[in-house]
């Protein structure tokens, strides 16, 4: 196989996700190992929110409401979880659907996502939010869970507290999530690679790679 030429500069990768979305959890597994893979990339990886419930009260709901609400029952919610749950297996992921008690605003989940890649850390830390959720069953609407999920990424409990009390980063959630809806982007997650290649949903690597190549590519014929 003949490979592109290397990029010249970082190539961009934007990560539009919502830390709530299990599909979400899976796709940014799949994208980093794809990286990882690729250590001859140079990447600039940002992170913006996607909204999946921006109606969600901030102090969420039960999970037996939100699933009615969304599913209208709890059996079909179950079957889809189900199928979730075989997949995530395959990236190490263990999906504990049944802990999962309260429906989160992911608001200040975003916010701390957004304060840790400050620190270099955005990754670690949305891996482990989404960890926290959906294998903890953690309400990652709370302070502080989120206080106690950046301590173990690394990060100062003080000063992130003080962040997460002081609602700076709240405008940037939803001003990257209102930017999403207005390129056309209606869910996720989607992956914006080289600001030209998107591509939407959980995709395997190989598809993920294949689209590095082009946007790699791209870049050094600018």
């Amino acid at each position: 196989m003949n490979m592109p030429a290397y990029a010249r500069a970082p190539l961009s990768i934007e990560v539009i996700y919502d830390l709530i979305c299990p599909w979400c959890f899976i796709g940014t597994r799949r994208l980093m190992r794809a990286l990882r893979r690729r250590p001859e990339y140079a990447t600039s990886i940002k992170w913006r929110p996607f909204l999946l419930n921006p109606d969600m009260p901030r102090g969420g709901m039960s999970r037996v409401d939100y699933l009615t609400r969304k599913f209208g029952a709890e059996d079909r919610a179950r079957r889809l979880f189900n199928s979730i749950t075989q997949l995530g297996r395959g990236e190490d992921i263990l999906f504990r659907f049944d802990q999962i008690k309260r429906s989160p605003s992911s608001v200040d989940a975003h916010r701390l996502v957004g304060y840790a890649s400050g620190f270099g850390r955005a990754e670690i830390v949305a891996d482990a939010i989404f960890t926290a959720y959906f294998t903890d069953g953690l309400d990652i609407g709370s302070a502080e869970v989120l206080v106690r999920v950046a301590m173990q990424c690394g990060l100062d409990r003080r000063e992130v507290r003080d962040y997460l009390s002081s609602g700076d980063g709240t405008d940037q959630v939803h001003g990257d999530n209102l930017r999403a809806h207005r390129l056309g982007i209606n869910g996720a997650p989607c992956f914006v690679l080289g600001r030209r290649h998107a591509i939407a949903g959980a995709q395997e690597e190989e598809v993920l790679d294949r689209l590095l190549n082009v946007a790699a590519l791209d870049m050094t014929e600018d």
